[in-house]
């Protein structure tokens, strides 16, 4: 197994991407600390699934745009399970806004969560990684971090920040063999809750043949696709990598 004797903690992992990455980490062997804002219930389903896959699995609940929550939560994890090896940084807001429209409550909502998160998360791990001389951090940024489209000025610039928070990370953690990565998902088959974001997207269904013509590879992407890709960073064989971008867009990149 990849993730055998390593312990990572996974933020908004009660629901879609999130969860798939718990699952696929336990599948491989890691004990986690799972963290929600407010989803107990799924947590926790998360969670005991997780517990029958054979790994210690301890859940935290908490806003990880708080820095002293975030701060608890981290110390919580280490008490329970002893370490965090790896760091799987994934919660976001995504509301689609016209530049002109954007309120400064907006703006400073989406970056506290999007990229502040990011930096309280990484600041309260990286000490006990460098203690060991050992560790992983995986960030999820998104296409916004590749390309930039109309009414994305929020969730473009926290993602484009995201990526130069973790190459800065990665330069200064480098001696201390702790490594940072960012993961891009393109479209992916998770569920919308607040489809008041995506105005631009109405209409036309997720995983339709029209949304799916400009992937070159014809098809959205799967929860599975991107939790594959967080393991590849997290695990030894992605050793030789860091301060590195994998963009799971099916090819949107290019086109």
């Amino acid at each position: 197994m990849r993730l055998e004797n390593k312990t990572a903690m996974i933020t908004g992992a009660s629901r879609n991407i999130g969860r798939e990455i718990a699952l696929t980490f336990a599948r491989e062997g890691a004990d986690l600390v799972l963290n929600t804002r407010s989803s107990t219930e799924e947590l926790e389903d998360v969670a005991a699934q997780c517990r029958e896959l054979g790994v210690r699995t301890h859940t935290v609940m908490g806003d990880v745009a708080d820095s002293d929550r975030v701060n608890d939560m981290v110390a919580e994890g280490v008490d329970a399970l002893g370490k965090i090896d790896v760091l799987v940084s994934n919660v976001a807001i995504r509301p689609h806004r016209p530049m002109l429209e954007i309120t400064d409550d907006e703006w400073h909502s989406v970056m506290g969560v999007n990229l502040h998160s990011a930096f309280y998360l990484c600041r309260a791990v990286l000490p006990g990684m460098m203690e060991r001389q050992s560790g992983s951090i995986v960030a999820l940024g998104g296409q916004a971090a590749i390309t930039g489209r109309p009414d994305t000025a929020l969730v473009t610039t926290a993602k484009t920040g995201l990526l130069g928070l973790i190459r800065a990370i990665a330069a200064e953690m480098a001696p201390y063999n702790v490594r940072a990565n960012l993961v891009n998902p393109g479209s992916t088959d998770t569920e919308r809750l607040h489809p008041e974001w995506y105005p631009d997207m109405q209409g036309v269904p997720r995983g339709s043949p029209e949304r799916a013509s400009g992937i070159p590879l014809g098809r959205q992407g799967t929860v599975e696709d991107i939790a594959n890709a967080c393991l590849f960073f997290a695990s030894d064989e992605s050793a030789y990598i860091t301060g590195d971008r994998l963009n799971v867009v099916g090819g949107r990149y290019i086109v």
